[in-house]
């Protein structure tokens, strides 16, 4: 019963967050409320019992994606003072858009037909991960590791600023 009530408050911290994203003005806010989603996000894959990808969630999203759109927020001038013209053209369209989704997604939950069946244990599937990476799947994790390392070379050699003779 505790856990049905823990997955119902990280589902609707998820939920608000996105639509905090979805129908805030302010930008701040907007970001503020993405980092509520994405922990949210991570709290379900906990759920899931997938705890490598909820750990990468938080590390990667919140970590870094975030703080770098914080950092690109905060960098930029006079950003609160932007004029966004035309802010209500599109929302009668898009009202019924969405509701006809979601009525498309409501019919289909409530005819599909939900087996259920008993949960397995949950075991931490770091181990398994960091196995894989290291035997089965090396050659493409270190070919990966070599282009990603390529791609960092070639954007400082690109971004720098040289005066040519």
């Amino acid at each position: 019963m505790i856990y049905a009530a823990l997955f119902y408050l990280i589902a609707g911290v998820t939920v608000l967050g996105a639509l905090g994203v979805a129908l805030s003005t302010n930008v701040v806010y907007s970001a503020m409320a993405l980092m509520a989603a994405l922990l949210g996000a991570s709290g379900l894959y906990v759920f899931l019992a997938a705890d490598f990808v909820a750990v990468v969630q938080i590390l990667v999203y919140v970590g870094g994606i975030l703080v770098l759109t914080l950092f690109a927020i905060m960098l930029t001038h006079q950003i609160s003072e932007v004029a966004v013209s035309n802010r209500a053209v599109g929302r009668l369209p898009a009202l019924g858009l969405v509701g006809l989704v979601g009525g498309a997604m409501g019919v289909a939950v409530f005819r599909a037909p939900w087996h259920i069946e008993p949960l397995g244990e949950a075991t931490p599937t770091t181990y398994g991960i960091g196995d894989s990476f290291l035997n089965q799947y090396l050659l493409p994790f270190e070919l990966a590791s070599i282009v990603l390392l390529t791609a960092l070379v070639g954007a400082i050699v690109l971004s720098r600023k040289e005066l040519r003779d």
